[in-house]
């Protein structure tokens, strides 16, 4: 691929329009070029081992791949750019050098996206799958299994699973020729789990374990002396001062850009609404945003007007409150203080149509431009179903509530309460551009799967 870019830039030099923007200062012939870029390609792929770009974990995020192709590629580049400066070479086109960098950069992503595609094709064939154990008796463990199970693209093959890491497991463990045990739980038995470490440690086994929420809130933590003492911050998120100016600019970008692009789909389902039940098109939801402050939701209206709670809707608004309260205690199918009502008679049609494919929500990028929703963080929720909260999880009032994230995109409105908690936090605490990006991205492909009744 380094190759390739290298080339690709070669004959993008010599097109008509380079030679226009510039006149051809050297006289270097392919075979002479290729002989300055093999070495440098050499060079580069010594940067990509050194940013960690070899490494043959299943299952790891793309992104964290792009961002070190760019910085490899980056790096590389840094590298050329000062032994030109500082040799006298015969080959010294800027136009090159920098083209070939924006090669290499997308050809190197193209090139792992399509290894990645015939790995994840082996994987389904049962070819190089790693051998896994899960340990453990909880809900996670049911998931991680079923999981693994059902995406053999992600590279695992469960071997087997056990409520407890005891003798007889470590048996069954040895025979099984495992590569890796995951542990769920932890913290249900310390000392067990501290004897399956070192069960794996012995025979170079990978031991992993699902972090709890605690692990989530320390993925961020700075330590500072203070008095000549070591004190350790746990940092809510990374979203620091620049990283909220940076987010807050992409935000106002994306709002703008989504909002020209979708008009034409808001305006054709305002006139749909407007015919099928008349005004308000527009639906204001109360919610809880950053900080515990209350906001209003703008939504399509998918419901009857009798049915809807919202303020505007005034006394009907009151009735309809208390109706949906009973319709609640009979048709709920989520658990915790969040609710989900199945096969809802309140929704209209129309309604049902754009709730399917997310068209209800297009409003909100408005909520964005006003600064009370970003385009990815944590769902926001009502602030009803906020008062039930345990105390861990309004840490997802950090920062603002979004249109999408990562519970969304992991099983938009039907993953467990605690899941989602667990998924909104984690995302706080990682939280990066390029993770936004990729939330962003992966979006309309979540939006296209079949989702639950609504």
């Amino acid at each position: 691929m380094l190759i390739l870019a290298a080339v690709s830039a070669y004959y993008l030099r010599f097109t008509e329009w380079a030679v226009e923007l510039r006149p051809i200062m050297f006289n270097l012939s392919l075979g002479e070029f290729l002989g300055y870029t093999i070495p440098v390609a050499a060079a580069w792929i010594a940067i990509f081992a050194f940013a960690g770009l070899y490494s043959s974990t299943p299952g790891r995020k793309f992104s964290k791949y792009i961002s070190r192709v760019i910085f490899a590629c980056s790096t590389g580049l840094a590298a050329v750019a000062f032994y030109v400066m500082f040799t006298q070479q015969l080959f010294d086109s800027r136009f090159i050098v920098a083209s070939a960098w924006i090669f290499a950069i997308l050809y190197v992503i193209a090139g792992r996206l399509a290894m990645r595609g015939v790995k994840a094709v082996l994987y389904r064939f049962g070819i190089g799958l790693r051998r896994v154990v899960i340990i453990g008796q909880e809900t996670i463990a049911d998931v991680i299994q079923d999981t693994l199970r059902q995406r053999p693209e992600l590279g695992f093959a469960v071997v087997s699973t056990y409520a407890q890491f005891n003798q007889e497991t470590k048996k069954k463990v040895q025979s099984d020729k495992v590569d890796e045990l995951i542990f769920t739980n932890p913290r249900a038995d310390e000392k067990e789990a501290l004897r399956a470490l070192d069960f794996c440690n012995e025979h170079h086994i990978v031991f992993k374990y699902s972090a709890d929420l605690f692990a989530t809130y320390a993925a961020n933590m700075a330590v500072h002396p203070l008095a000549g003492v070591p004190i350790v911050e746990l940092k809510r998120t990374r979203l620091g001062a620049w990283g909220r100016v940076i987010k807050r600019l992409f935000d106002v970008v994306v709002a703008l850009v989504m909002i020209v692009v979708l008009s034409p789909i808001m305006l054709v389902s305002a006139l749909v609404i407007l015919i099928e039940t008349g005004r308000p098109v527009m639906y204001k939801n109360e919610r809880v945003g950053i900080k515990g402050l209350l906001f209003f939701v703008y939504k399509f209206r998918s419901m009857y007007q009798k049915d809807c709670t919202g303020p505007q809707f005034g006394k009907v608004g009151e009735k309809a409150l208390k109706q949906e309260a009973e319709l609640i205690k009979k048709q709920n199918s989520r658990s915790g203080p969040i609710y989900k009502v199945k096969d809802d008679p309140r929704i209209t049609p129309f309604g049902r149509f754009i709730r399917r494919w997310s068209i209800d929500e297009i409003p909100q990028f408005f909520n964005v431009l006003l600064g009370t929703m970003s385009v990815v963080g944590p769902r926001p929720h009502q602030l009803r179903e906020v008062e039930k909260y345990q105390k861990d999880h309004k840490t997802v009032f950090s920062i603002k509530p979004g249109i999408t994230g990562l519970a969304q995109i992991s099983g938009r409105s039907d993953l467990p309460y605690e899941e989602e908690m667990k998924l909104d936090i984690l995302y706080i605490e990682r939280w990066s551009p390029w993770l936004d990006l990729i939330i962003i991205l992966k979006t309309p492909f979540v939006i296209l799967k079949k989702r639950n009744a609504l």
